[in-house]
């Protein structure tokens, strides 16, 4: 058994355990060859709920701040998804994006399942935003299936506020593979990336029901981040 097989025999037990998991769609992800898993992202944990409701060995190369230690609770989750075989990245200044993506298609190419979040980030309000191109680059260029997935009831578990997780019901849905078949060749053009990530997006939220916001999350986390920095400062004059 693998390092992998090892440390998913005891975390998904647990798991489960802790947190009933309604999971749907697993015969749409081969059990074998390369795969993307394309999925919302709610929470900081949503890797380790995907990674046990697959049933093969898949990973996540994610930003640094995924792996949260700040508190118990996110130090023993920490620990879960790099039990079970997550990676994390420095994003930065430095860290060149290109090459990241550049390991990720390596990988696929050795035949790997991976999980990526097109959004970026965390959504800051529950709604689906629009996806990074990136997702489209890598599977166009790699010439794999990506697997929409939508995870439910994570963001309840462990808010920033909470030092320990709530106990959630918690649901991961896999649909049927994107056809990406009208882009195929296309990875270098950008209005072909644009429309291959939004169709994988348009099949993330049948799967969901989130509300779609044609924004990036991460420029709406950055306007109520300033608008908080902006309150606090008239605070304290």
């Amino acid at each position: 058994m693998s390092l992998y097989g090892a440390a998913k025999t005891v975390i998904a037990p647990v798991t489960r355990t802790l947190w009933p998991m309604r999971v749907e769609g697993v015969e749409h992800i081969p059990l074998h060859g390369p795969v993307i898993l394309a999925s919302n992202h709610l929470s900081n944990i949503d890797p380790l709920f995907i990674g046990v409701a697959v049933p093969r060995q898949v990973s996540f190369i994610a930003k640094q701040e995924l792996f949260a230690e700040g508190n118990l609770a996110q130090r023993v989750f920490t620990r879960a998804l790099r039990g079970i075989g997550q990676l994390s990245v420095e994003r930065s200044p430095g860290q060149n994006a290109r090459q990241a993506m550049d390991h990720s298609l390596e990988a696929l190419q050795r035949g790997a399942a991976f999980g990526i979040f097109p959004e970026g980030t965390r959504s800051p309000d529950g709604r689906l935003y629009r996806g990074q191109t990136g997702l489209a680059w890598l599977a166009l260029s790699a010439k794999v299936p990506v697997v929409p997935v939508a995870v439910s009831g994570t963001s309840r578990i462990m808010p920033a506020e909470r030092r320990l997780p709530r106990l959630r019901r918690i649901g991961v849905r896999f649909g049927a593979p994107v056809d990406l078949s009208p882009w195929d060749g296309r990875a270098g053009e950008a209005r072909a990336r644009r429309a291959a990530t939004d169709a994988v997006m348009a099949a993330i939220q049948q799967l969901s029901g989130q509300e779609r916001v044609g924004r990036f999350a991460a420029s709406v986390k950055a306007e109520l981040l300033r608008a908080s920095d902006g309150v606090s400062s008239q605070h304290r004059a």
